[in-house]
């Protein structure tokens, strides 16, 4: 299985192109990628367009090592146009309609009625849209009920939408093009915020900017310790056979977490799941407090659940040795921590240079690595003390002066990065409050998971060389 020809694919913001165009440095982990002799002109305008088998193998190898994405707008026209969109649906008639209403007439659309409350009003509203309704006894939640609707599809592919979406026209045909990549198994759009008639409170603001569901602006290939390690199911494209003969669907006993698993099943095959961000759907965020908190703290819940299927891919933070004593040395904070820190840079500074002693400027490359990994370690530090580990850094700081320290600079340093990259249009205090709010919420659901499962696997970070 090759790319096809005509296929594009440009390399990532983050890529550079160095020693003259003969290597590539950057993707996840980042890689300094040497070209061939016959490699080196087929990158034209930090492009690759696939003419021949050398090409395909390029373009393959860079989206592979997360170097390079599809340009979705020269992606070629699908051969075989044909989805059917499946709709898991507990109750929300209005939302249904408003769902069906968006989605047209002109492919079969599928409700699974997940036992509701009122099965009169969901029924009323599939039938009037011409949806095939599949009413179900009992309360499986969503992924069994998807795989209910999963096993009527009838046609190559299959959207998974749920009900308090709103879809664009553009969205699936765009999202069918990343198929002409034989190795694509799902496709996964931006989850944006629905603008209603109500004037959106500040959770809402808060959500348009740092939901859950959104995960960034820039393309990328999901997979498990990437920038982008798992997708959500709010909106999918996938293909039928690599779901209902590949892995057999989500996993039916799974009611939180089913959609990362099903990513990580997915990318375990050797398969590929592409997240494009030029194309939307629109999410309805909650807008009440209660609702908004318990709907974060269930997210944390999927934590313990993930770490019995998946025990590699769960863990919190995943760190360099290097960067792991750097971390250990600042939380320190004695008089040998800044010395300490700088003897780490430099020992692998040098040693990254060692690896590089190709390249033209190895020293300099090898400085601005271990920059990036340096300002990475930290981050995940912060996260781990303000959302993963908030209960034990809670604790710490009733006893000590320098956990103390340690929270209120990651706190303070978390809210003020987050807050100049999107605010929503909040202020800064209501803007922290939401966002400390959130990381609470998460991570009580993540120990509440781990106690019920008595495992701290999820809680672990890793350390790999």
């Amino acid at each position: 299985m090759t790319l096809p020809h005509g296929f594009v694919v440009q390399l990532d913001r983050r890529t550079r192109v160095v020693d003259g165009g003969r290597s590539l440095l950057g993707g996840f982990p980042t890689r300094l990628v040497r070209l061939t002799e016959r490699a080196r002109p087929l990158v034209t305008g930090r492009r690759v367009v696939v003419k021949d088998a050398a090409s395909a193998l390029l373009a393959d190898r860079l989206l592979e090592t997360g170097l390079a994405h599809p340009v979705t707008a020269e992606l070629p026209p699908h051969p075989d146009p044909r989805w059917t969109v499946v709709v898991p649906v507990r109750d929300r008639p209005r939302e249904l309609d408003r769902l069906l209403t968006s989605l047209g007439t002109a492919h079969p659309v599928i409700v699974v009625d997940d036992a509701s409350y009122e099965p009169q009003a969901v029924g009323a509203v599939a039938a009037r849209h011409g949806a095939l309704l599949v009413p179900l006894d009992v309360n499986v939640g969503p992924a069994a009920a998807r795989n209910a609707g999963l096993r009527l599809v009838r046609t190559p592919y299959v959207a998974f939408v749920d009900s308090d979406v709103v879809l664009p026209a553009t969205t699936i045909p765009t999202l069918l093009g990343h198929f002409a990549d034989p190795k694509v198994a799902m496709a996964v759009p931006r989850i944006a915020g629905l603008r209603t008639e109500a004037a959106p409170g500040w959770l809402t603001r808060y959500e348009e900017a740092r939901s859950s569901l959104d995960l960034g602006a820039e393309p990328a290939q999901v997979r498990p310790g990437s920038p982008v390690s798992w997708a959500s199911t709010t909106c999918v494209l996938a293909r039928v056979d690599a779901l209902a003969e590949g892995i057999g669907g989500f996993d039916d006993g799974m009611r939180v977490g089913e959609d990362v698993d099903l990513c990580w099943r997915l990318v375990a095959r050797g398969l590929r799941v592409r997240y494009d961000p030029s194309v939307t759907a629109e999410h309805e965020h909650r807008a009440r407090l209660g609702e908004w908190f318990t709907r974060k703290a269930f997210y944390g819940t999927g934590a313990h659940p993930l770490a019995v299927r998946h025990p590699e891919a769960i863990a919190p933070v995943v760190l360099a040795p290097w960067s792991a004593a750097l971390i250990v040395a600042l939380l320190a904070q004695r008089r040998w921590s800044v010395p300490a820190v700088g003897a780490l840079c430099a020992v692998t500074t040098v040693r990254i240079a060692r690896k590089l002693d190709r390249a033209d400027h190895p020293l300099k490359l090898a400085a601005r690595l271990t920059a990036n990994g340096t300002v990475g370690a930290l981050s995940q530090a912060g996260s781990l003390l303000t959302r993963h580990w908030w209960p034990a850094a809670a604790a710490g700081c009733l006893v000590s002066r320098r956990v103390r320290r340690a929270v209120a600079v990651a706190a303070v340093t978390d809210i003020a990065l987050e807050y100049r990259k999107n605010h929503g249009h909040l202020d800064p205090v209501r803007f922290a409050v939401a966002r400390r709010l959130d990381d609470l919420a998460y991570g009580a659901g993540v120990w509440y998971s781990a106690a019920k499962g008595h495992s701290l696997a999820a809680l672990r970070p890793r350390v790999r060389g």
